[in-house]
Order: structure tokens, then sequence, then C-alpha cells
């Protein structure tokens, strides 16, 4: 017994699916003919009486009509199951092929997206369950896709931005060590600052990989935005100039709870914030809070340098900078808006941006209220 069972095992698909059928089709043709041979011939005595106490004189005859009654279910009962065995085993082949070659398709895909071929796909089956797992294999295919395709690019904007730096530090050194320069705090400053840089970047690809790969912890609660709006406010207006803009905060009083991680809608605010105070001279930077529906609306608002409506579309891509309004040498890594966004839509929210050239621009977003 436990030999047929490993025996079974070890067969293909394709053969279990038509010996299942074979067996199920010899089940049905025997459980036929025992009942068949078991209550035919008592039923069709039963009939000859009957026809007897009708007035028909068939006791002279009863022998011989059973005789051929008998001979002739026998002859059918076997024609009927060579024509049915005959028949339900080449449906049986055709419907194993059939689902055989759905599946084989399947591994022949499954083996180009392991092997690289990022765009193979599973054709549509005709066969509901084939047809589900092939479009969830779509599914993933897809994101994996992406995945591999924000990989790339990720590497190749890497390399672009860590080379700039990696360049500068260079040159101070070999200057230094060939002695066209003479070592000076100046030297080491800008080595420093460089380096800094150089760290700063290194963080924030980091946390922007944890990001979109759905990695970075998030600890969403029930919290109150306006203490922490209010101690922005309060440590940006230190960094400000007396000739530069003016920090404001316009919120109610009572400010509807909303469901955040306090410490990520910080970082957010703090990158908002620290854009505009970069790229705004004069006038005003306000933070502006507003409900609507079941959101809680926060807007950056900048008189700043603005935005060019040709640019506002890159904004969230990671190292984007637009001539005029972002700055390599500036301070900022070209990925904090990037970081941004995905860190509001993790917590529910979403993010976009308003900017005229010249006049200023204003970031908001919102988040769930509790």
């Amino acid at each position: 017994m436990k030999m047929g069972l490993r025996w079974t095992k070890s067969l293909p698909l394709a053969s279990r699916l038509f010996f299942s059928h074979l067996v199920v089709m010899m089940v049905g043709v025997a459980s036929l003919v025992i009942i068949s041979k078991v209550s035919s011939p008592r039923l069709f005595v039963l009939h000859l009486q009957r026809l007897e106490n009708r007035g028909f004189n068939l006791i002279a005859v009863r022998t011989e009509l059973v005789t051929g009654f008998e001979l002739a279910w026998r002859r059918s009962t076997i024609w009927s199951v060579l024509a049915g065995t005959t028949a339900a085993g080449g449906l049986s082949y055709w419907v194993s092929r059939r689902i055989m070659q759905r599946l084989t398709e399947m591994e022949q895909i499954t083996q180009k997206f392991a092997a690289g071929q990022m765009d193979a796909r599973l054709p549509l089956s005709n066969i509901p369950e084939l047809n589900r797992l092939g479009a969830s294999f779509n599914r993933m295919a897809a994101s994996l896709e992406g995945v591999e395709a924000r990989r790339r690019e990720l590497i190749g904007d890497m390399t672009h931005e860590l080379r700039t730096p990696l360049t500068v530090v260079r040159g101070y050194l070999e200057e230094l060590a060939d002695g066209e320069i003479e070592a000076s705090p100046e030297i080491y400053r800008r080595l420093a600052k460089e380096t800094k840089r150089l760290e700063r970047l290194v963080n924030d690809l980091q946390e922007l990989s944890k990001a979109e790969a759905g990695y970075l912890p998030i600890k969403i609660q029930r919290v109150n935005l306006r203490p922490l709006l209010e101690s922005l406010v309060e440590k940006f207006s230190d960094q400000l100039l007396e000739d530069g803009p003016v920090m404001r905060l316009e919120c109610p009083s009572v400010l509807p709870s909303v469901l955040a991680d306090i410490d990520r809608t910080e970082q957010i605010l703090v990158n908002l914030l620290g854009n505009a105070v970069r790229y705004t001279t004069k006038g005003s930077i306000t933070i502006r809070t507003w409900t609507e529906a079941s959101k809680l609306w926060i807007a950056v608002v900048d008189t700043g340098i603005g935005i060019a409506p040709e640019s506002l579309p890159h904004v969230f891509e990671r190292f984007w900078r637009a001539d005029r309004s972002r700055d390599r040498h500036s301070g900022g890594t070209g990925i904090g808006l990037t970081i941004s966004r995905r860190l509001i839509e993790l917590q529910g929210g979403q993010i976009h941006v308003e900017s005229k050239l010249g006049v200023g621009s204003t970031f908001k977003f919102f988040l769930p209220l509790a």
C-alpha cells in the first residue's frame, strides 16, 4: 500500500489528473453494472408478472424472455462500458493536457522572470482558478519590476550625487599632497563640509530606501499637533535674520486630534520649513491648518523664489533640483521631499504643491482625523 502511494506521488500532475479521472469513471461504471445486474432482472420479472395478471399467457416463454433480456443486457453493457471508457479516457486526456498547457506556460514565464526578464507576464486563462493565479503573479511581477526600476534609478542617482563631493574632497587632498596649496583651517572646513554632506546624503538614502520598501517603522497613534506646530515656529523663528521673513502660525486654539506618528510628522514639517527658510529671503513663512471632511490639512506657505510651472511635476522626484529653486550647494541632498511624501503616504495622507515663480510656494498635506 505504501509503495503504491509512493509511486503515485512520483507521477507528474498530468498523469495524476488522467488516472484520477479514470478511477472516478471506473467507480461509476462498476456501480452502474453492479446495481443494474442486481436490479434489472428482478424488475423485468416483475414486469412479466404484471403482464400475466392482465391476461397475457407468458408462462411458456418466460424463461426464454428472461434469458434473452439478460443476454441483451450483457451485450449492451459491454458496448456501453467500452464506448464510455473510450470517451471518458479521451476527455480526461484532453482536460489534463489543457490544464498542463497553462501550467507549462506559467512555468516558462516564471523561469523568464527569475532569469531577469522583468516584463514577463502570464497570459489570461479560461480556467478561473488559473486566471486568478496568473493575475496575482502579474501584480507581483509589476510590483517587483517597479522595485527593480527604482533600485536601478537609485543607484544611478546615488552615483551621480556622490561624485561631486568625492571629487571635491579628492581634489583638495591631491593638492595638499602635491604641495600646491597650504593646509589651513579654511581648507579643513571645506573638507569637513563635504564629508558632512556625504554623511547626510548616505543617511537620507538609507531612510529613503527603507521608506520606499515599506520597512520604515511608523507608530500611528492619536496625537494633537498644536504643541508641535508651536515649538517648530519658535525654533525656526530663532534661525531667521532680523531683515528676513517672518514666521507665523495660523492655527485654531483647539486643534482636532489626528492619527499620525508624531516623530515622522515633525520630520516632515522640519523638512518643509527648512526648504522654506532656505529659499525665502523676505516676506513670511506661514504654517496654516484647517479641517476638511475627515482630514486635517497642514500647509507651509512661503513668499520665496517659487518654482516654475514646468518643474512642479518633478518636485517630489529624488535628487530633483530646478536651476533657480534648488541649489546643489545650498545644503540639501535633493531627496528630502521624496522622503516626506513617502512618510505622509505611510500615515494615510497625501501631499500637494502649488507655486508661482517669484511669488512663493505652498506645500500642503493632510492626515486623517482620529
